[in-house]
C-alpha cells in the first residue's frame, strides 16, 4: 500500500488549491474511457453520472449504501498504465468520505464482489488534483469489496474466539452466536418485554467495558442494541450464557466511551434475572 489518499473526497484537496481555470473535460474523458474499454475488450457499463464500471464477479454478500463503511483491496492507475495507488490488503473508509466515483462505483457490488470503476475527472478530482495526477485525468481503480460493516471479518473473529474458548454456540439467521449455559425455567421474553439483566460486557481480547452488580440491571427491550433484543429471547428467566454481537447488531460504525471502535465485536456473559 502507499498511501491510501489518493481515493479520499475531493474537499481534502480543493480547499488548499489556487485559482485554476474550470476546464469541462467531460466530453474528452468519456472518448478516453470508451477508447480503453475498445482496446481491452472491457464488458463495461455506463451509469447516468458517467462512470463506467465493470463487474468481474458481482459477489454474494451485502451490498453497501453510500453512508455505509467498507473495505476495499485496491489498485488504481491512469490509462497510459501509471500505477499512483495501491492496497492489497484493504483500506477502510465510510463511502460518503472518497471520491464520488467510489461512493457510487462500489455500491454496484456486494461483498465479495470484485471489477473495475473508470472515473471520469469530474468524478474524482476534476481540475484540482492532487500530486501524481494530472489535471482532469481519468482514474482507473481494479478494486475487490472485502466487507460491508464489518460482517465478514466481525463473523472470522467469533469462530475463532469459539475455537479458542472451546465454546458451544449457535448461530442466527442475523449474524449473532450466543451460548446457553442454562437456559433457565420461567417465561422467556419476546421483544416487546421488559426485563432485568445481570451483566458483563467485553470485547474479544478480554478488555472489559461495562457491567452490573448481581442485582441487574431493568429495561425495555426495544430499548437497547438489536443484538440484546434479539438475542434475551433465546432465554428464560433464570438462564444464562453469552451473547457474541457483531457490530451490525450493536454500535456498528460508531465509537462508543473511547474503549468500543467502530466495527467492533461485543460478548457479554448474561444472566436473565426476572421478565417482566
Amino acid at each position: 500500500m502507499k498511501n491510501a489518499l489518493f481515493i479520499l473526497a475531493l474537499v481534502l484537496f480543493t480547499s488548499c488549491s489556487k485559482d485554476n481555470d474550470t476546464i469541462d473535460f467531460t466530453a474528452q474523458n468519456d472518448n478516453e474511457i470508451q477508447a480503453y474499454i475498445a482496446t481491452n475488450n472491457l464488458d463495461a457499463i455506463k451509469s447516468n453520472s458517467g462512470l463506467y464500471y465493470v463487474i468481474d464477479e458481482q459477489g454474494t454478500g451485502d451490498k453497501p449504501t453510500q453512508t455505509d463503511r467498507v473495505k476495499v483491496a485496491y489498485k488504481g492507475y491512469l490509462t497510459n498504465g501509471f500505477v499512483f495507488d495501491e492496497s492489497t490488503s484493504g483500506f477502510d473508509t465510510i463511502l460518503q468520505l472518497v471520491i464520488a466515483g467510489w461512493s457510487e462505483g462500489i455500491t454496484y457490488f456486494n461483498e465479495g464482489g470484485r471489477g473495475k470503476l473508470l472515473i471520469p475527472a469530474h468524478l474524482a478530482y476534476g481540475n484540482n488534483p492532487p500530486t501524481g495526477i494530472p489535471v482532469g485525468a481519468v482514474l482507473i481503480f481494479d478494486i475487490e469489496l472485502i466487507y460491508v460493516n464489518y460482517a465478514t471479518e466481525n463473523d472470522k473473529e467469533i469462530v475463532a474466539y469459539i475455537a479458542d474458548n472451546n465454546l458451544t454456540a449457535q448461530k442466527s439467521d442475523s449474524g449473532l452466536y450466543y451460548v446457553i449455559d442454562e437456559l433457565g425455567d420461567g417465561d422467556q421474553p419476546t421483544e416487546t418485554d421488559n426485563v432485568t439483566v445481570a451483566y458483563k460486557g467485553y470485547l474479544t481480547n478480554g478488555t472489559l467495558f461495562d457491567e452490573t452488580n448481581e442485582e441487574g440491571l431493568s429495561f425495555n427491550l426495544q430499548q437497547v442494541i438489536t443484538g440484546w433484543t434479539e438475542g434475551i429471547t433465546y432465554f428464560k428467566e433464570g438462564g444464562s450464557g453469552t451473547l457474541l454481537i457483531p457490530a451490525h447488531l450493536a454500535y456498528g460504525n460508531n465509537s462508543v466511551s473511547g474503549i468500543i471502535a467502530p466495527g467492533s465485536v461485543l460478548l457479554f456473559d448474561i444472566n436473565l434475572i426476572s421478565v417482566n
